[in-house]
């Protein structure tokens, strides 16, 4: 067993597990080698321990060649109808990257409707349910985000391996390795580590933005992703990479410019970050943020993550705020901005985040930033220091002890 193994993803499967044997299809998205695939592994291990025996299942990786001839609907249906029919009893059926399937959805609402059986897919493409889908499956799916390693998981897993280290080690290594599942088989060792990330990084853009979108200039596109690397947890608009790029001569529209990002994006490989007026509670249509799904992809790609460390910072906590299952917006109130207000129902966390609270200055200016916010949600700021600086009813946390708080509150 690989050492993904090792780890239960419990944050997943305490999710998913109300939902295994009804007839709903489990939908499994997220980037590229972020764990997909695991789940479907760690759902089949529930399964058997539950009594269901192994013959039941039926699997298909449409990444593997010897798929490739069933990556149409109809031949997919004809051949899960061919398998089940030597089966008695309920079948559970298993999909890994769904989206090589063209038309998928249709074979999979019809095997939904004639069978008895339990269906769970996976696809690395955020518009995997948009429109069609949703409308095919008329509400009988439920989706499950799945992201790459959290802290905690990191460090479960990197503590396996080497169980002397201290906290301190495993963080720096986080910082700039990221989270990554599969480098834990590699045991983390920095070039391997570098190698691997960059593949997965070239896969993505190529499989999952270019071939997928049908993009011709391929120089274009890299051009903008770096600079959106570059610039993760930066304020910037679509027309500030125009003119870098008219910079670099290179003439093109702002429209190409968002489509770009946009199909990044649907790979998993970008979030967008809205802004929000705090006190007029509205969304603000310009300069956005945007974060990577994995800050090591970063490291690998452009480097720097060490010199970036304050963005790396943000990047991390606000991809451990989507995991907690957060909708987050970028606060601002005046001429201040709060990294990030976090909102799930009627809970709200505000969360500050910088490197090191090194002067009174920094300090005054960090927690200044909640000075007009007067409501009683939990504020934070967020840091590298090991002393604790809370004031005025505002907390502060080292960065390490706040990924593993088991609640924001």
């Amino acid at each position: 067993m690989e050492a993904d193994f090792l780890i239960k993803r419990e944050l997943y499967m305490s999710r998913i597990r109300p939902f295994i044997g009804t007839d709903l299809v489990k939908v499994m998205t997220g980037i590229r080698r972020c764990g997909k695939s695991v789940m479907l592994d760690l759902i089949k291990e529930e399964l058997k321990e539950s009594g269901v025996p192994e013959t039941q299942f039926i699997a298909f990786n449409f990444e593997d060649m010897r798929n490739a001839n069933l990556c149409t609907a109809q031949a997919l249906h004809c051949e899960v109808v061919n398998r089940v029919s030597e089966i008695s009893g309920k079948v559970y059926l298993f999909f890994d990257e769904i989206q090589e399937v063209t038309d998928w959805e249709k074979c999979i609402n019809s095997l939904r409707v004639e069978m008895d059986c339990d269906i769970y897919i996976t696809g690395s493409n955020a518009r995997l349910l948009s429109g069609e889908l949703a409308t095919v499956l008329g509400g009988r799916y439920v989706e499950f985000t799945i992201y790459p390693f959290s802290y905690a998981e990191f460090m479960e897993l990197y503590k396996d391996i080497f169980p002397d280290v201290t906290d301190s080690v495993v963080f720096q290594k986080y910082l700039t390795l990221g989270g990554m599942p599969y480098l834990a088989n590699l045991h983390f060792v920095e070039e391997p580590s570098r190698q691997y990330l960059t593949d997965v990084y070239n896969s993505v853009v190529l499989n999952d933005v270019v071939k997928r979108n049908k993009i011709r200039d391929i120089d274009l596109l890299t051009r903008i992703v770096t600079y959106v690397i570059g610039n993760i947890g930066t304020t910037f608009a679509a027309t500030s990479i125009t003119k870098f790029l008219k910079n670099e001569r290179r003439t093109v529209a702002t429209d190409t410019v968002l489509n770009y990002i946009q199909y990044c994006i649907s790979a998993y490989l970008f979030y967008q970050v809205k802004r929000q007026d705090i006190q007029g509670k509205q969304i603000l249509s310009i300069n956005e943020k945007y974060y990577m799904a994995d800050h090591g992809l970063r490291e690998a790609v452009l480097g720097g993550n060490m010199r970036d460390i304050n963005l790396v910072l943000e990047n991390i906590v606000y991809m451990e705020s989507l995991r907690r299952g957060y909708t987050i917006t970028v606060g601002k109130s005046g001429a201040k901005e709060v990294d990030f207000i976090c909102q799930k129902q009627d809970q709200k966390v505000y969360v500050q985040v910088t490197y090191l609270l090194a002067s009174e200055e920094t300090i005054q200016r960090e927690f200044g930033i909640y000075d007009s916010i007067h409501d009683n949600f939990p504020k934070y700021v967020v840091s590298m220091d090991e002393l604790d600086f809370s004031r005025n009813g505002i907390k502060h946390r080292n960065i390490k002890e706040f990924l593993l708080m088991q609640e924001w509150n």
